[in-house]
């Protein structure tokens, strides 16, 4: 925390030039990260092999080959694994439109931090942990709507709320 996008390739680029320049070993080295503009090391230093983890795009969707390929990777996957590690798709949704506006402010403004600040200033965004438009939480909600509370009693509130539980994919 608190590291910067230019303090963080700035300290990745000084280990791995480090590594390359000790006259004392000439260590092997695997240096995995996500600063694509270290990619230009290969080209400045004789030891240094740019490798990345293959992909596969198939109708908008990542699969990761799990195969090392020669090349430097230029593309980032963070909303891809995101989407996979099951992030709330509202959050996705989200996260796919500021990348795009922060991409564009980046190319307008030639500062990647000035446009972070403009986003922040502009964004009135309020968002929700819950996708508002998901059928079964309308299920839910027309289900709960329809309960008499008053003439409920405590064994068929027990059976309405594991009927609720079975909505959403519990046992």
């Amino acid at each position: 925390r608190g590291t910067s996008t230019y303090d963080g390739i700035s300290i990745a680029w000084s280990i791995a030039e480090f590594l390359h320049e000790n006259k004392h070993a000439h260590p092997k080295t695997l240096f995995a990260t996500h600063y694509h503009e270290l990619n230009e090391m290969a080209s400045q230093f004789d030891r240094i092999k740019n490798f990345n983890v293959s992909v596969k795009e198939i109708d908008k969707k990542i699969i990761f080959m799990r195969k090392l390929v020669p090349g430097g990777s230029n593309h980032s996957f963070g909303i891809h694994v995101a989407k996979m590690a099951g992030m709330p798709s509202v959050l996705i949704r989200r996260a796919e439109k500021l990348l795009l506006e922060l991409e564009s402010r980046r190319k307008e403004k030639g500062d990647e931090s000035e446009a972070i600040r403009d986003l922040s200033k502009d964004s009135d965004y309020q968002m929700s942990f819950f996708q508002l438009d998901d059928p079964v939480l309308e299920q839910i909600r027309d289900e709960l709507t329809r309960i008499e509370i008053d003439t409920l009693t405590p064994v068929d509130a027990l059976f309405k709320l594991n009927e609720i539980k079975k909505m959403v994919g519990g046992k």
